[in-house]
């Protein structure tokens, strides 16, 4: 007894195609895929971007605030030394000047009066702030940093060692 062989091709089961509803519910899935990807790897660049943004700001404001901490109380209080706005540079890529970010930054020292303690200390004591503002691809961003130096403070003592 001979037994009969079939083609694939001679099965109806395997002459079935997907309809045209198939295919683009299909297309629809893996567009959806693809548009969720791309939001992602774009929000994931636009974070690490902010990221290094403020940390480049708050790099800025503590090397100011370093560099103030080493003034004496007259060059503190003289605005002719102490420069009261500057600008520091930010370059992504690390190779071209003109490309980047710009900080636009301020420094304010203001005596304080004081209540308590003494009034008599009031005109020993003043308050540094630097503020510091930049614009990337959104708003302008902003930061600040304040701090109190006292006329006999830390930057007054010399350290000597026998």
């Amino acid at each position: 007894m001979k037994t009969k062989r079939f083609a694939i091709s001679d099965n109806p089961r395997h002459q079935r195609g997907f309809t045209l509803m198939e295919v683009m519910v299909a297309a629809a899935i893996t567009l959806m895929l693809f548009v969720t990807l791309y939001a992602t790897l774009s929000a994931g660049v636009m974070i690490t971007q902010t990221s290094r943004e403020n940390l480049r700001a708050t790099q800025i404001l503590v090397n100011r605030m370093e560099g103030i901490r080493l003034y004496t109380w007259n060059q503190l209080t003289n605005t002719a030394l102490l420069p009261t706005s500057f600008t520091e540079k930010f370059y992504p890529d690390g190779t071209v000047a003109d490309q980047g970010i710009t900080y636009t930054g301020t420094v304010t020292v203001v005596i304080v009066a004081l209540t308590s303690p003494a009034s008599s200390y009031s005109n020993n004591l003043c308050q540094v702030t630097v503020n510091l503002t930049w614009q990337s691809t959104g708003p302008v961003h902003t930061r600040q940093l304040s701090t109190y130096c006292a006329k006999y403070g830390i930057q007054n003592y010399v350290w000597t060692s026998d």
